[in-house]
């Protein structure tokens, strides 16, 4: 296992997810960038979503990627989420089908149920991707497309930089992060019965630049990447 402790240079208090997301989940929309989670989906080429008829949505928050998602012409899209707070968000995006509070390695929705199943910047929270492939896959009808949006671990290393926000009283506070290298990924994937069919990877360019000018240290870092991954 690859420790984040061992590259941390905030030294932020870190709590868990369930807790830090729902402390964020007031100031989340205002500081997430549309680089790390919705430009990576675009530039896929294998899926169509218009012809999606049913999607999971595994850590759907406060509903970023079902709005994506529907407004790309996906019918029907079920979320689910460990927190209250960023589910409430999500339904009132009136994107989703059903939301579910839930774990994403434990989701209770139907097997075989889904031709498309999405898991965006959720997988650094996990100190084992095993399960979450898993599920995706008991989620999956045979010709289905899993497609991952991840906070690249190139970044999370290099730049010290664990998912981190500031408290509602001002304290900055870091998520629980595991570092996951892509063949952790690739070998979780492998096991639970799927392919790598695409992959994208975003990294810090002038666009990112001109919305937070202070990441120009770390231009051409790469901080996101996005894995679409088809049944074997």
């Amino acid at each position: 296992m690859t420790r984040f402790s061992s590259f941390d240079q905030r030294r932020y208090r870190v709590v868990g997810a369930r807790q830090g997301y729902g402390l964020w989940a007031p100031t989340y929309e205002q500081t997430i960038k549309p680089d790390m989670d919705r430009r990576l989906p675009e530039r896929i080429a294998g899926v169509d979503w218009a012809a999606i008829h049913r999607a999971a949505d595994l850590g759907c928050g406060t509903g970023r990627t079902g709005a994506w998602l529907a407004e790309r012409g996906v019918r029907a899209i079920d979320g689910v989420d460990l927190t209250p707070e960023m589910i409430e968000q999500a339904r009132a995006r009136a994107a989703y089908a059903e939301l579910r509070l839930a774990d994403v390695c434990a989701t209770g929705l139907p097997t075989a149920g889904y031709d498309l199943i999405t898991a965006c910047l959720i997988d650094e929270h996990l100190a084992d991707l095993g399960p979450l492939y898993a599920e995706a896959a008991r989620l999956a009808r045979a010709d289905a497309a899993y497609v991952l949006v991840g906070y690249h671990p190139f970044f999370i290393m290099r730049a010290g930089m664990p998912t981190h926000f500031d408290s509602p009283a001002g304290e900055p506070l870091a998520i629980d992060t595991h570092v996951h290298l892509l063949s952790h990924h690739v070998h979780a994937a492998h096991a639970a019965g799927w392919r790598l069919t695409e992959m994208h990877e975003q990294v810090v360019d002038e666009h990112w630049i001109a919305i937070k000018a202070s990441w120009a240290a770390y231009r051409e870092y790469p901080i996101s990447f996005a894995f679409v991954w088809r049944r074997r």
